[in-house]
């Protein structure tokens, strides 16, 4: 799948596509295209450890419910009589042209969900030409994943280090990879009360998964006294103690900024003055998220974040935003609440669990047909224009 231009429409394709499919040949789709359908279908195929991780979220999970509900609290305002037979879909966050506002947002330890893990969504993401943010903790280096994406079209989510050594280390080493931007995740200080994975006494990080890019890394090493190939265990020891750092503040992350003349963005944001402090230590973007709901329990919903941090930095940064996305129409909302891109996480791992690459891909592709298909409905020509007028508080 390449962009396509505006007499192409990705919606009506897809929709041809999945129709011609089931009624001439009698394959209805493999992924399922509901979202409930997707999740269960997925979620069937796991072992639990790797069910609850993925469908987990911290505590009593009100956060994760409190995102989907901040979704249904809107509705969209059709207006009819234009002519919709043309729409584009593309943006232009950080001066750069991208053919569509969705992003794969960065996912962790991939490999408890498929055999090829990251590297199947990378495949996924050069297919369909959309930027893939590619998280630390993965069980294959990052370079491994840089080879199969194109140079400046990927993302590197940097969790900041209590060894200023190995931030400063990975941020290298994403660079000579090829990445075109790096998102710094604030909202993990501390790793969150996550019950479903209590439950089970179930951490990846213990079984050695997601944590090839510090194994691999020469200031993680420097840190052993034995090669992880020696003693694994004494490693993964290691990064838990190195991984993240509750104490980081905003001075440290000024550092950062000056160690890199990439696109550098700040991920958790909920908060207007955070946002702004985060421009004040040259960020060239926020994301408004609160981790899928994964980190803090009764947070409020992102989707309420999103606005007021809009309107505290205005047009100064992009803003990205992801936590609840579902769908097409879920994208459509945050774009006309004010973010530029949107990140879609737990819908396309759930694909990548039934199906690698191709489920990536297939889940992907739906997504944006029904974005494409809710801005012609919605008498929308432009994903750009989409703002707060399309939309209608529900009373």
């Amino acid at each position: 799948m390449t962009a396509e231009n505006e007499s192409e429409p990705v919606g009506e394709h897809r929709q041809q596509e999945i129709y011609a499919n089931g009624m001439v040949v009698d394959q209805p789709p493999e992924i399922p295209v509901r979202f409930p359908d997707l999740r269960d279908a997925a979620l069937e195929t796991l072992e639990s450890t790797a069910r609850g991780y993925l469908a987990g979220g911290a505590g009593s999970e009100t956060t994760m419910a409190s995102n989907r509900d901040a979704f249904d609290g809107y509705q969209i305002v059709p207006r009819l009589g234009r002519d919709v037979a043309s729409r584009s879909l593309s943006v232009t966050p950080f001066d750069k042209q991208w053919p569509f506002p969705v992003a794969l947002a960065p996912v962790g330890v991939q490999s408890i969900l498929h055999d090829d893990g990251v590297l199947a969504t990378a495949r996924a993401a050069t297919s369909l030409d959309c930027p893939l943010c590619v998280s630390s903790v993965c069980s294959v280096p990052l370079e491994r994943v840089g080879n199969v994406l194109e140079p400046g079209t990927w993302w590197f989510q940097l969790y900041y280090s209590s060894d200023p050594a190995i931030t400063e280390s990975l941020l290298e080493r994403a660079q000579a990879a090829g990445c075109g931007g790096i998102l710094i995740t604030l909202d993990v200080p501390i790793l969150g009360w996550r019950e479903r994975d209590l439950k089970r006494g179930y951490l990846p990080f213990l079984d050695g998964e997601g944590i090839a890019n510090f194994t691999t890394d020469p200031a993680f090493r420097d840190r052993l006294d034995c090669d992880p190939e020696t003693n694994e265990m004494a490693a993964i020891q290691e990064f838990l103690t190195v991984f993240g750092d509750p104490s980081v503040k905003w001075d440290a992350l000024e550092t950062i900024r000056s160690q890199t003349e990439l696109p550098v963005v700040f991920k958790g944001i909920c908060h207007p003055d955070d946002a702004r402090r985060a421009l004040d230590c040259g960020a060239d973007g926020v994301v408004v998220s609160n981790h899928g709901g994964r980190q803090l329990d009764r947070a409020i919903p992102a989707l309420e974040a999103l606005q007021p941090v809009v309107d505290a930095i205005g047009d100064r940064a992009a803003v990205w935003f992801d936590s609840g996305i579902r769908s097409g129409s879920d994208v459509a909302i945050a774009l006309a609440l004010g973010a530029d891109v949107v990140g879609l996480g737990r819908p396309y791992c759930y694909g990548l669990a039934l199906a690698g690459s191709d489920g990536v891909e297939a889940v992907y592709r739906n997504v944006l047909a029904e974005l494409d298909l809710t801005l012609a409905n919605a008498g929308i020509t432009d994903v750009t224009a989409l703002d707060s007028t399309v939309l209608k508080k529900k009373p």
